[in-house]
């Protein structure tokens, strides 16, 4: 398996991109909470590698503020 440069190396299939994603949920209080839908689709186009985090973030930066809150 050749290593993609959008995903570091421990975060090259969707198993390894989710314990990733699991630990960052662990560390980062404010991606812990529940996510709103339009947070959790960007998780999940995580997860199937079709964006990269640093993608993730900037989605997340540039949705309008009432899609970008969490679920309560």
């Amino acid at each position: 398996m050749s290593l993609s440069s959008a995903f570091g190396p421990n975060a090259q299939t969707p198993e390894q991109r989710a314990l990733v994603l699991a630990r960052m949920k662990q560390a980062l209080p404010h991606i812990r909470r529940r996510l709103s839908p339009a947070a959790q689709q960007l998780h999940a186009r995580y997860l199937a590698g079709e964006l990269t985090w640093q993608q993730v973030c900037l989605e997340l930066a540039n949705l309008p503020p009432a899609q970008a809150r969490s679920a309560r």
